[in-house]
């Protein structure tokens, strides 16, 4: 491969003496080179990229009768399903997801392709302020906080299955475990993950496979499913907004499905997140990203089609408002069957997902704040790291909002997992759009500066095309996103659901005010300082041998 891409020249121009190098334009205050103060270590290697990436987005949705507001990663597909499947029916659920995992791979399409060029601290928040304009970075990455506390209650919610009366000793615990996991370093966090992502692959493939033998007469009860539910109820069901008029209901129920089967999507950017601390970062991350449309199309679409065979949309069960275990389709088709022993230990699956979810969070949060530290728009003492490489004030700073989830003991955890829900989901939007715009002005970018694209380690011949549909569907997302208020009004949901749009755009107003930043111009883009070479950041492959050697460089 060559280095740099083409940027050779402007590469032997950069004085790399200087602590900050500070690109002489309109944004000149923004730092561009801050190699010399970046002390984060490459240590997470390709297993743990891969399956990161793949498993800690897996959503845990656990309260369906909530208004359709999703939130971010980690909570929850295959108990969100239930939901998605009385609002919108088998199909309806199904059409939905398929959308919204399209939109999903484009903007990990385009983030993986800016993510090739510049494996750099700040991920998308950086680029955003780097190549669009420094106060879109500043407002995305200051949506992002409430990723961790949805998982931690969410991860309460499960355990009060069991236990109830010992909240606040669970959510304490929990907390200062994840926190301790990111505090460690990072090699601790990426073997952590790991191991709870292979248990969390085999939840999932073990659920599909329980529902295939469900569906097809394997259980206790021998009953054989087939498409029946398809047939009765339906494969589509009404929202209940519009029932004088059933298409313009089931069209309703299916938009109402869109912002729930986002919320399970969220999160996969967290694989170029940890790019600055991978090990070979550009050919680890395009391994993933090219492999993340069949996951998807597995874990996620294959879900969503076996659920909709096991439970019909009108299962009374699906509507219940306790009992943690009846939001799961998979778990309500195991109790209608006759098999008693499996929903404790998928319970138990689902606590492990959503710690894990909140750990790979905190992770994430943290390492956004730290570069935003690096380039002056969060403040220095946060670039502060130990001597294994982890940015400690970031990381403790990020903690703190995980203790937000304490608010469960007062107010109740499923109120406040719905906050957390409402507030994260829109961070989650705005960071998908700015991914797609950034890379829009990216792709703009490379063109006139005569940057040929196709020998990053990771491009796609679809793009811009992939990024315009991702834009064009992330702004209906956050439009819809409280959709039920208009039929139904509650001033707390539409609060909750809206806020955060006048807080983007006034926190965007804010640093373009107070910092003076501009647009940037094609010519003015940078492509090259504070960027690590291809001979800086890759080493050479090493083949993998023997049988158990390639079926893990098949999966991982």
């Amino acid at each position: 491969m060559e280095e740099g891409y083409g940027l050779q020249e402007r590469r032997q121009t950069r004085n790399v003496t200087h602590v900050e190098v500070l690109q002489v334009n309109s944004n000149s205050h923004l730092p561009l080179d801050v190699a010399s103060m970046d002390l984060v270590k490459r240590r997470l290697k390709q297993r743990h990229i891969q399956i990161c990436k793949s498993l800690n987005v897996l959503p845990l949705n656990l309260f369906d009768h909530f208004p359709k507001i999703a939130g971010t990663l980690g909570t929850g597909l295959f108990l969100g399903t239930g939901g998605a499947i009385h609002t919108a029916g088998p199909l309806g659920a199904l059409i939905a997801f398929a959308l919204v995992g399209s939109v999903a791979y484009s903007s990990l399409c385009s983030l993986g392709e800016m993510t090739s060029l510049a494996p750099i601290s700040g991920s998308f928040p950086h680029f955003a302020s780097r190549w669009v304009d420094p106060a879109l970075g500043f407002a995305v990455s200051d949506l992002l906080k409430f990723y961790v506390p949805v998982e931690i209650s969410g991860a309460q919610i499960l355990i009060s299955m069991w236990d109830s009366h010992h909240a606040a000793v669970y959510t304490v615990v929990i907390c200062i475990v994840i926190c301790a996991t990111n505090i460690f370093g990072v090699i601790y966090f990426g073997e952590t993950e790991f191991a709870f992502s292979i248990l969390k692959l085999i939840l999932i493939i073990g659920l599909i496979i329980v529902g295939l033998v469900i569906d097809l007469g394997g259980a206790p009860n021998h009953q054989r499913l087939g498409f029946q539910y398809w047939s009765n109820p339906g494969v589509f069901a009404g929202s209940g907004l519009e029932p004088r008029y059933p298409a313009l209901d089931n069209f309703l129920g299916v938009l109402s499905v869109i912002t729930q089967a986002a919320f399970a999507y969220q999160g996969m950017e967290i694989v170029a997140v940890a790019a600055s601390e991978t090990q070979n970062p550009r050919r680890n991350i395009a391994k993933a990203i090219r492999r993340v449309f069949y996951r998807i199309l597995i874990f996620y679409i294959l879900g969503v089609f076996i659920a909709g065979l096991i439970v019909p949309s009108n299962n009374p069960q699906l509507l219940e408002k306790t009992g943690i275990n009846a939001k799961s389709p998979f778990v309500i088709a195991m109790q209608n069957s006759g098999i008693r022993v499996l929903p404790a230990v998928v319970n138990a699956g689902f606590i492990t997902s959503a710690f894990s979810a909140g750990n790979s969070f905190l992770f994430c949060s943290s390492r956004i704040l730290y570069g935003l530290a690096l380039r002056k728009q969060a403040p220095r003492f946060l670039t502060i790291c130990t001597r294994k490489g982890v940015p400690i004030v970031a990381v403790l700073c990020s903690s703190a909002f995980a203790f937000l989830s304490l608010m469960s003991i007062s107010s109740g955890a499923e109120k406040v997992f719905n906050w957390f829900q409402h507030l994260s989901v829109m961070g989650g939007f705005f960071g998908w759009l700015s991914i797609n715009l950034t890379y829009m002005f990216f792709y703009r970018g490379l063109q006139y500066q005569g940057i040929e694209r196709q020998k990053l380690h990771y491009y796609n011949p679809l793009q811009p095309w992939l990024s315009i549909w991702g834009m064009v569907w992330c702004i209906l997302f956050i439009l819809i996103n409280g959709l039920n208020v208009f039929w139904h009004f509650d001033a707390s949901s539409f609060l909750t659901s809206y806020i955060n749009i006048p807080l983007f755009f006034g926190l965007v107003l804010f640093w373009k005010v107070t910092r003076g930043t501009v647009v940037w111009k094609t010519d003015e883009m940078d492509f090259s300082t504070g960027i690590p070479s291809c001979e800086e950041t890759e080493r050479p492959e090493i083949p993998p041998k023997g049988f158990w050697q390639h079926v893990a460089a098949v999966l991982f």
